[in-house]
């Protein structure tokens, strides 16, 4: 069962990164900017996630990116 949960908190946790790598390369196609203030200010990315990013999917993308850590972390710390 712990291997599970880890596989699991594993696939998650990518999920996330990769969400938060479509919007900051919106971020980038943009303005170059724009990316580079996303990449080190999470303020600034969360603002542009949230009022600027044009996707079909937006949301779920967004989701993904904000809470798919946080449950990434509480399965992982399920499993040990």
């Amino acid at each position: 069962m712990n291997i599970l949960l880890m596989i699991l908190a594993i696939v998650v946790g990518i999920a996330s990164l990769w969400c938060t790598i479509l919007v900051l390369i919106d971020m980038f196609q943009d303005e170059i900017w724009k990316g580079l203030v996303g990449l080190l200010c999470g303020l600034y990315w969360l603002y542009y996630a949230i009022f600027e990013y044009d996707h079909e999917n937006k949301w779920i993308i967004v989701l993904t990116a904000l809470a798919g850590g946080a449950i990434a972390s509480l399965l992982m710390s399920m499993a040990t």
